[in-house]
């Protein structure tokens, strides 16, 4: 197998289980702790430099950072607009998927942005269908977002 495939292989089975971590602690606490999505988001950035000097081509990388900051930066804005709706875990986890996301192409960008909000609104949809919550109910977002990555992923 080509080097090459077994890092991304790699690489995309550990975003798996880091996800899986991710989606379990926000459900708990309402958290998305930095000392998990931080070091996430800096390996990342390394190993999609990395990929860029053993295929020696710059545009995934490239499109990468774009996709980081342009989510990163649109989470962002949403914080801007209502802070109690979009927490600065949420921001972050938003640098992360865009570089994942940016890396694997511009369709799986949108695909997986799209997808989390969505999955979410169904979800509150539901919830709220079944007197569960009201609009005023916090919901765990990073679940929706990391579900959204995977389907970006899968289909984009």
């Amino acid at each position: 197998m080509d080097p090459r495939i077994a890092l991304i292989v790699l690489v995309h089975g550990v975003l798996l289980g880091i996800g899986a971590w991710l989606t379990v602690i926000d459900v708990r606490t309402h958290r998305l702790p930095n000392r998990i999505v931080l070091p996430t988001l800096a390996a990342l950035i390394a190993l999609a430099a990395v990929d860029a000097l053993l295929a020696h081509e710059s545009g995934p990388l490239i499109r990468a950072l774009l996709g980081m900051l342009a989510l990163g930066g649109f989470y962002a804005l949403l914080r801007l607009i209502s802070r109690s709706g979009m927490g600065g875990g949420d921001v972050k986890l938003a640098a992360v998927i865009g570089l994942v996301l940016g890396w694997h192409g511009w369709e799986a960008l949108v695909i997986g942005a799209a997808s989390a909000f969505v999955l979410g609104s169904l979800y509150a949809l539901a919830l709220m269908l079944l007197r569960r919550a009201d609009r005023s109910t916090r919901i765990a977002f990073g679940p929706w977002m990391i579900a959204g990555a995977v389907l970006g992923i899968l289909i984009g």
